[in-house]
């Protein structure tokens, strides 16, 4: 999923593990036009930019494609950074220019590489009534970030008990182990908890992890026993040292993805669809795709005039206009606290 902020702003993201624990409460932003469908940013936020190498989510839906037209993110670049896609309801078609071409349905995992340089579209289908998922951005560290583009798929087993189930999308967790790789520790996973269910999980104390409630409400609880109330569509952050996190349902059904990984300690700067590490990096990348896409007045080409050689290469099978990066701010892309 692209960024369709018309005025994105630059965020230099640092992680920290400075002990605070954190609720982060979801900002709207618009993916398109005025029929187009919202989403919940929480990350990155004030609060904070990264959980792990985790740097970036979108939580949506449930939408009436209906009634906003759903999906259409036409091709459009990404940098320095994997796309992890879930969805709860709904599917959505994926093309990409390194050719993979996939279906993105709920319970399986579609992660794409970006690298050095991807383009790929992203639109919901026909079979498509409702959409409801998450989009999430890992940050590539220095040494992989240059990486060759690449694509997986994964349908993770459920793993059931009293009242809950689980299922691993990235990394480790109740003994079972996805194999999609990345490029460094990760969790994720998707905890479904029937009422008044309590679940406690061992997991790794060098982790800091984040708890977004999709459905219901819960307590989130580390190894002190404190207890912090987490609210539909809110994330919560726990920093490194607990070995256990425990996850006590309200009165109602409950949803939400657990996220986490060991503190990235890089600063990254974030702008658009592009993951770089600093002003330069990111001025580079705009100017290659709009290079890849425009004429000389500014204006996207024809299919057959697209830069197929460009570091972005071009999206196969997808007959979309690529979306134009928009204009860089007037001021040089500094760091964020």
């Amino acid at each position: 999923m692209t960024n369709l902020e018309t005025r994105p702003v630059e965020i230099t993201c640092e992680g920290r593990a400075d002990g605070r624990a954190e609720i982060i409460a979801p900002r709207k932003v618009p993916l398109g036009g005025p029929r187009a469908m919202d989403v919940r940013r929480t990350l990155p936020s004030r609060e904070r930019s990264l959980i792990g190498a985790w740097c970036f989510l979108d939580h949506y839906g449930p939408d009436d494609v209906a009634a906003t037209g759903g999906m259409k993110v036409a091709p459009h670049p990404h940098t320095g950074l994997q796309t992890v896609s879930w969805l709860f309801t709904g599917e959505v078609e994926h093309r990409d220019s390194a050719g993979n071409h996939a279906l993105v349905v709920p319970g399986e995992v579609n992660l794409m590489t970006g690298g050095r340089g991807i383009s790929h579209s992203e639109v919901s289908t026909d079979a498509a009534s409702v959409l409801h998922g998450a989009q999430l951005w890992v940050a590539l560290p220095e040494e992989h970030r240059d990486t060759d583009p690449a694509f997986a798929h994964h349908v993770p087993a459920p793993i059931a008990g009293p009242g809950w189930t689980v299922r691993v999308l990235l990394g480790s967790l109740l003994g079972d182990t996805s194999p999609v790789h990345t490029h460094t520790p990760l969790l994720g996973a998707e905890i479904l908890l029937e009422p008044t269910t309590s679940l406690t999980l061992p997991v790794d104390a060098s982790f800091e992890h984040g708890v977004l409630v999709d459905t219901g409400g819960v307590a989130l609880a580390t190894d002190d026993g404190t207890a912090t109330l987490v609210a539909k569509d809110h994330l919560a952050y726990t920093p490194p040292g607990a070995s256990t996190l425990t996850l006590e349902a309200g009165g109602s059904w409950t949803r939400l993805l657990l996220l986490g990984g060991p503190p990235f300690g890089e600063s990254i700067v974030m702008w658009w669809n592009f993951v770089g590490r600093s002003h330069e990096d990111v001025v580079a990348y705009r100017d290659a795709w709009q290079a890849a896409i425009t004429d000389d007045s500014g204006a996207v080409v024809a299919d057959s005039q697209l830069v197929s050689d460009s570091r972005y290469g071009v999206v196969v099978g997808d007959h979309l206009p690529p979306i134009p990066a928009p204009p860089l701010p007037e001021v040089r892309l500094r760091s964020r606290q």
